[in-house]
């Protein structure tokens, strides 16, 4: 297991935006800008096949409409494998939303949304991925939001095989992004800028055709390997029906009309069919937007 936080400049490379990306104040923060010329992106130097990370995110504030800040682990190739996080800007005043979805072997079209129960443009808050072979976790300052389990043997593929490198970008997709591009980018408020901080990483990390935990002892039960087998207790289930009860505003295990031949075989499972709190969508470029009235 390898575990590290600090300098951003250690675990990232900019990848794009020709120079709107920024590495500040010795590596502690990273700043990702977007005007109408482009956006920008980095990506993790280290591939990992299973992890805990941790990325605390500040969004563009104000009219961010027409913007969308992903930041989501994917592996290479036809068929990819990905953990999504997306934030969907939206007008001053509005709520952003939070999309989640996973790939598995190329094939996605398993999207949850959510709101959150706090303005995160005002200040930095920690967004999580927990991967390992059993489940993967989505969680929101230590609140999970929502889990996807290890199915494979109902039919439902796992991402397990493949490493993946973590990823952020601020693009413009003012064609989807916000009511399902009913509201365009204001670009007299660019630029639009995201900010990271305080990445850690608990991960095995895949180098040349290895993973960095086959050197660690199946039998370990240091704190350090928890994420290898962690699962939610009561009080995670709990606060996940509380999230799924009062934010979630689309679940595709409930959308019959987008499934009319059978909803996935993963929805069939107890817990999965929660209910969103709006229910009116429309679907533009694969992504599932939220039409608010």
């Amino acid at each position: 297991m390898v575990a590290f936080a600090g300098d951003l400049n250690k675990d990232f490379d900019i990848t794009w935006g020709d120079g709107r990306a920024k590495i500040l104040n010795n590596g502690e923060l990273l700043t990702l800008s977007l005007d109408k010329a482009s956006g920008s992106g980095f990506q993790s130097k280290n591939e990992y096949l299973f992890g805990k990370i941790d990325m605390q995110l500040k969004l563009v504030p104000g009219n961010s409409a027409g913007t969308v800040t992903a930041y989501y682990l994917s592996s290479k190739g036809s068929t990819w494998d990905e953990i999504d996080y997306e934030f969907l800007g939206n007008l001053s005043g509005d709520p952003y939303i939070l999309h989640t979805n996973v790939f598995s072997q190329g094939k996605g079209d398993r999207e949850q949304q959510f709101y959150l129960w706090f303005d995160p443009t005002a200040d930095f808050h920690t967004y999580s991925i927990t991967w390992n072979p059993q489940r993967i976790i989505f969680s929101v300052d230590g609140t999970p939001i929502r889990e996807f389990k290890n199915l494979e043997p109902i039919g439902v593929p796992f991402p397990k095989n493949q490493p993946m490198r973590m990823y952020s970008s601020l693009w413009n997709a003012d064609d989807w992004a916000t009511r399902g591009g009913l509201v365009k980018t204001d670009w007299t408020q660019a630029p639009f800028t995201a900010s990271y901080r305080n990445f850690n990483a608990e991960t095995c990390i895949w180098s040349s055709g290895a993973s960095s935990c086959a050197k660690t002892s199946s039998t370990s039960t240091t704190s350090s390997g928890s994420w290898l087998s962690q699962e939610l207790d009561s009080a995670g289930h709990q606060r996940l029906k509380w999230v799924q009860k009062n934010y979630m505003i689309y679940n595709y295990c409930t959308d019959t009309k987008r499934f009319p031949q059978g909803l996935p075989p993963e929805c069939n499972i107890s817990g999965e069919k929660n209910k969103a709190t709006h229910s009116s969508y429309i679907f533009y470029d694969q992504n599932v937007i939220p039409i608010l009235v």
